[in-house]
């Protein structure tokens, strides 16, 4: 009896945990859900007695944000193009390729994964003043490539664990070039795992704050930092209506990246485990 009491005790504080939590995380999107739609000019009690799309107006007839929005967009599109370009090379040849510091190189490829985004743009901010870049774009671009390179990085590397290395020696051996075995044998093979590390890249160079507020200035800043900006200088519900474009876009660009490569298999096995 009391070893079904326990069990039920710990079977109830378990799910009891993960209520709560799911909670924690819940809770704050339904309500900027709620307050996006309110109708008042000014944040007033909770729940809004009346609701209209004046926010979402307000966002998409406001020019600092649109401004903000195109910056995000145009950073995260190249970004991710570069990233996925050159992270799926590095990856290639960190599994193709062993020599020495192997390992240690891909452990620097991998570090901007765990290094504070404050670090990373204090850093980039410093290394582009040395090199003589004050423009605000560069600098972004530049901050925006180095994190998202890891997870194009790590979900190649996932995905060509389970290409047989045989596949490529065939190709070489029925007459192909080493350029031509991996253009027509090892990318198609590993392509699932490189959108899917595409995909990642663009919604963390689209979300990110940390790098994009040392790396902005007056003339190029991201939609996030014009939404942070302007939570210090005048806050409204417009921060809420945006939130939930934020909300929206990256719950559709997780579900493309579940039909296509299978979010069990991505998450588990693909971008921060092997």
């Amino acid at each position: 009896m009391s070893k079904r009491l326990a069990d039920g005790l710990f079977t109830a504080l378990y799910i009891g945990l993960i209520a709560g939590a799911a909670l924690f995380l819940l809770i704050p999107v339904v309500v900027s859900l709620i307050l996006s739609f309110d109708a008042r000019s000014f944040i007033g009690p909770f729940p809004p007695k009346d609701f209209s799309l004046r926010w979402y107006r307000e966002f998409f007839n406001d020019s600092y944000y649109h401004a903000g929005l195109m910056t995000s967009l145009y950073i995260a599109t190249v970004a991710t193009l570069v990233s996925t370009v050159t992270g799926a090379l590095a990856a290639i040849a960190l599994d193709r390729l062993q020599f020495r510091g192997r390992d240690i190189l891909q452990a620097l490829f991998l570090s901007p994964l765990i290094i504070p985004s404050v670090i990373i743009g204090f850093s980039v901010l410093i290394f582009a003043a040395r090199l003589g870049i004050i423009d605000g774009m560069p600098r972004l671009l530049m901050g925006h490539i180095l994190i998202t390179f890891p997870y194009v990085l790590r979900a190649t590397l996932a995905t060509l664990k389970g290409i047989k290395p045989s596949y490529y020696e065939a190709a070489l051996s029925l007459g192909a070039t080493p350029a031509q075995a991996l253009w027509h044998v090892i990318l198609p093979l590993a392509r699932t795992g490189i959108l899917a590390g595409a995909i990642f890249a663009f919604i963390i160079s689209f979300d990110e704050v940390g790098v994009s507020l040392f790396l902005s200035d007056s003339f190029s800043y991201t939609l996030p930092v014009a939404l942070l900006a302007q939570m210090h200088a005048n806050l409204n519900l417009t921060v809420a209506a945006v939130s939930v474009l934020f909300i929206l876009v990256t719950m559709v660009l997780i579900w493309i990246l579940d039909r296509v490569a299978g979010l069990d298999k991505v998450v588990g096995t693909g971008v921060y485990g092997r």
